[in-house]
C-alpha cells in the first residue's frame, strides 16, 4: 500500500482518502514518502489544532481551525512547493457543501502541481461531488513482519528473551488483525499478568481480539469449551478435521498446501453440526466467531444491510486467521437469489456480496457452515470452490449412540464406576432414530425424575425417559428421507460406515 501510495503522490493525484484508525504508523509512512525525489513539506491538520507542520506542535496557521478555512488558506498559498496535506477525520464535515466546495476548488488548483491533499479517516465516508476526483486506499493492518518486530521491542524488555520458532508463531499469529498500538499492549499485558511471553500467554493475546469482536456488534465471540472427544461418532469428518490442525502454520505454507477455505456440514437437526464447529477452534487453536445474519439486515436506510456485512467480514478478516461460523445457512440466505418483491433485493444483494467475498478472499478465514434444509440453500452456495468440501450428517448408528449417552452420562456422573449399573446396549437400541440433542434430553429428563424423587437415576429411568419421546426422524420422516436422498450421492459421510451411509433407512 505505501508503494502505491507513493506512486500517486508522485502522479500528482491531488485528493486521496486513506481509510485507516492508526494516524501515528499511518504518518510515518507518508513522511517516509515524503522524503523522496522531490521532497516534500508535510502539514497536517485536525480540527483540534488547525493546520500544522509535520513535527511541531506549535505554529499553526492563523484561523485554520475551520475545515473551510483550512482548505482555502492552502488555496490562496503562493508557494509552489512540493507538499503533502493529511487532513484527519474530516468526514463529519463532508456533508457541508462548503467544506465539499472548498475541496473541489483545491482538487482544480493543484492540478499539475506537486501537491497533495490526503484526507485520513478510519470512517469511509464519500459525497457524491467528490466521487469521480477522489482515489480511496485502505490502509493495511501490521503485516507478520511489522508484528515480528513489536514482538522483538517486547522480548527484549522481559526475562524471556529467547522463544522457540513455534512460540514465536503462535504468539504472532494470535496478534495479527490488531493495530500496532493494540499489538504492544497486548504484549505489555501479557508480560504484566505473568511476567513473560511465553505460548502460555497466547490466550491472553487473544483476548484482545475477543474485545475488538464485541465492539463490532455483528460479530459474536464464542467460547470453545467443548473438546473433540465431546463428539460421538463422525469419525470421518473429526480425521479430516484433525489433518487440517496445522493448516494455517508456516510450515504449510512452506510444503505448498493452500490455506483451507471453509467447509459445509448438512445433516439432520440435533446430530451434532454446531458442537463440531466448537470443537474444530479448540482443535485448531483458532478463535471462533459467529456471523449473526439476523443482525445485520438494517431496514432503515438503504445499503445498510450491505455495509453491515461488509464492515463484519472486514473485521473478520482482519482477526484472522480465525473460524467464521454461520449457522442454519439455509435460513440465512433462503430466497437470497430473488428477493426484490419482498424486501426491494436487500437479501439478493447482502447474497451476492458473500458469495463474492468467499471466491476471492485470500485472507485465512476458514467458514464453517451448517444447513438443514438443502433445498432451501441457493445453488451456487454448493459449487466447487465456495467450500473444501461438503459433508452430510446423519442420524447416530448403534455404536454412535453407545457412544453419545457414555458422552452425557459421564458429562453427569464422572464417576467411572456408577456407569457400570448402565446397560449401554440396550439404551442404544431403545433409541434407534434419535438424533444426539434428543438422547441428551432423555438423559436430562430421566435425571430429573429421579431427582424429584430424591433418589439416584437408574436405566429405567432413560429407557422412560426415551419412550415418551417421540424423535424428529418419525415426525418429519418425509424431510429426513429427502435430505438422505440428496446427499447419497452429493456430500461425503460424516461417519465412518460409508456401507450404512449409503444404505440410508431407518
Amino acid at each position: 500500500m505505501q508503494e502505491q501510495l507513493s506512486i500517486l503522490i508522485q502522479a500528482q493525484y491531488p485528493l486521496i482518502y486513506l481509510n485507516t484508525p492508526e494516524e501515528e504508523r499511518a504518518e510515518r509512512a507518508i513522511a517516509t514518502i515524503s522524503q523522496l525525489k522531490p521532497v516534500r513539506r508535510m502539514f497536517t491538520w485536525t480540527m483540534t489544532q488547525g493546520l500544522v507542520e509535520y513535527g511541531q506542535t506549535t505554529g499553526a496557521q492563523h484561523n485554520s481551525l475551520a475545515p473551510e478555512a483550512a482548505l482555502s488558506s492552502i488555496i490562496r498559498a503562493d508557494s509552489k512547493e512540493p507538499t503533502i496535506y493529511i487532513f484527519k477525520d474530516l468526514h463529519p464535515f463532508l456533508d457541508q457543501a462548503g467544506t465539499v466546495r472548498c475541496l473541489r476548488d483545491a482538487v482544480a488548483n493543484f492540478k499539475g502541481t506537486q501537491k497533495t491533499i490526503i484526507l485520513m479517516s478510519p470512517v469511509q465516508y464519500i459525497p457524491i461531488e467528490l466521487e469521480k476526483e477522489i482515489v480511496v486506499l485502505d490502509f493495511p493492518l501490521p503485516d507478520v513482519n511489522a508484528i515480528e518486530e513489536v514482538l522483538d521491542q517486547q522480548l527484549g524488555q522481559v526475562r524471556t528473551r529467547k522463544v522457540s520458532a513455534e512460540t514465536r508463531e503462535k504468539l504472532v499469529r494470535a496478534t495479527l488483525g490488531l493495530t500496532q498500538d493494540e499489538a504492544e499492549k497486548v504484549y505489555r499485558k501479557a508480560q504484566v499478568t505473568n511476567g513473560k511471553l511465553t505460548e502460555e500467554e497466547v490466550e491472553i493475546v487473544l483476548s484482545e481480539k475477543q474485545q475488538l469482536i464485541r465492539r463490532n456488534g455483528i460479530l459474536e465471540y464464542m467460547e470453545d469449551e467443548e473438546d473433540i472427544n465431546d463428539v460421538g461418532g463422525l469419525e470421518e469428518l473429526k480425521h479430516w478435521l484433525q489433518q487440517r490442525s496445522n493448516a494455517f502454520s508456516q510450515r504449510a505454507r512452506n510444503y505448498g498446501l493452500p490455506q483451507p477455505k471453509g467447509m459445509l456440514i448438512l445433516g439432520v437437526p440435533g446430530c451434532g453440526k454446531s458442537l463440531i464447529a466448537k470443537t474444530t477452534a479448540r482443535l485448531w487453536s483458532l478463535p471462533l466467531i459467529r456471523l449473526d445474519m439476523g443482525r445485520v439486515y438494517d431496514g432503515s436506510t438503504v445499503g445498510k444491510s450491505e455495509a453491515n456485512l461488509r464492515n463484519a467480514l472486514k473485521v473478520a478478516e482482519s482477526i484472522s486467521p480465525m473460524i467464521l461460523f454461520i449457522d442454519e445457512l439455509d435460513k440465512a440466505f433462503a430466497g437470497g437469489a430473488g428477493s426484490a418483491d419482498s424486501d426491494g433485493g436487500t437479501s439478493s444483494r447482502i447474497f451476492g456480496t458473500f458469495l463474492t467475498w468467499m471466491q476471492e478472499k485470500k485472507s485465512p478465514v476458514f467458514v464453517m457452515a451448517t444447513a438443514n434444509r438443502i433445498e432451501k440453500l441457493p445453488s451456487e452456495f454448493l459449487r466447487k470452490g465456495r467450500f473444501d468440501e461438503l459433508f452430510f450428517v446423519d442420524l447416530p448408528n448403534g455404536e454412535e449412540r453407545r457412544d453419545i449417552f457414555k458422552i452425557h452420562l459421564c458429562k453427569r456422573r464422572p464417576d467411572v464406576e456408577k456407569l457400570e449399573r448402565f446397560d449401554f446396549e440396550q439404551l442404544s437400541k431403545v433409541s434407534d432414530g434419535f438424533s444426539g440433542a434428543e438422547i441428551e434430553q432423555a438423559v436430562i429428563a430421566a435425571m430429573y425424575e429421579a431427582f424429584a424423587q430424591d433418589r439416584e437415576f437408574t436405566q429405567l429411568d432413560i429407557i422412560s425417559a426415551v419412550k415418551s419421546t417421540t424423535p424428529l426422524s418419525r415426525t418429519m420422516t418425509e424431510q429426513v428421507a429427502a435430505l438422505r436422498d440428496w446427499a447419497r450421492m452429493r456430500a461425503r459421510p460424516a461417519a465412518t460406515s460409508v456401507a450404512e451411509y449409503q444404505r440410508m433407512e431407518f
